[in-house]
């Protein structure tokens, strides 16, 4: 029976990744911009369908998807989730601008897949947000958010708000089972 039984390449402890942990290898970097890409990615499809929701539905028309229960109809949000801090949007693109610093520097040293893709998930959502806050109307810093992906009579979200629900899941999943980002000691 050997001892030497392979470990996973998520755990930061085995005894491949211990001189690397604490080296930033050429591995840990592109990963960090694949997290970029991921992030681009979520920007690219969450502009390019409020684009699309500006154009279609600008008119004040409501398109059924699925019944009542999903439905496209175009709607301009000052505030956060559920329309909550309309009077406070000059936060909430503050509270982006710090969320996508924060998840840039996390992301610049992991060495875990599943890490990656989810932050580049969450980091493209709060850098879309944040892009909406800075550049639509009524101004710089205050610009309402597109929202146009109606979920029966609960709210009313947008790609980003996907791409950032499902990097949280996965994040939670992430930690449930126990899978270590792989980011060095000295970065932490």
């Amino acid at each position: 029976m050997s001892t030497d039984e392979p470990t996973s390449a998520d755990d930061p402890t085995s005894a491949d990744d211990a001189t690397s942990a604490d080296d930033p290898t050429p591995t840990g970097r592109r990963l960090f911009w694949f997290t970029l890409v991921v992030a681009a990615l979520v920007v690219l499809v969450d502009q390019g369908t409020k684009l699309w929701a500006e154009t279609a539905l600008a008119d004040g028309q409501t398109v059924p998807v699925i019944g009542d229960l999903i439905r496209f109809v175009l709607v301009y949000n000052p505030g956060a989730a559920f329309s909550i801090g309309t009077e406070f949007t000059w936060v909430l693109a503050v509270l982006a601008a710090a969320a996508v610093v924060g998840l840039a520097w996390f992301a610049w040293s992991l060495r875990s897949v599943g890490w990656m893709v989810a932050i580049g998930l969450v980091l493209g959502g709060a850098a879309t947000h944040l892009g909406d806050r800075l550049f639509r109307e009524p101004g710089f810093g205050r610009g309402h958010v597109v929202d146009f992906i109606g979920y029966g009579n609960l709210f009313v979200g947008n790609v980003a708000d996907i791409a950032i629900f499902s990097g949280a899941v996965l994040i939670l999943l992430l930690t449930l089972r126990g899978i270590a980002t792989g980011r060095s000691a000295s970065v932490s």
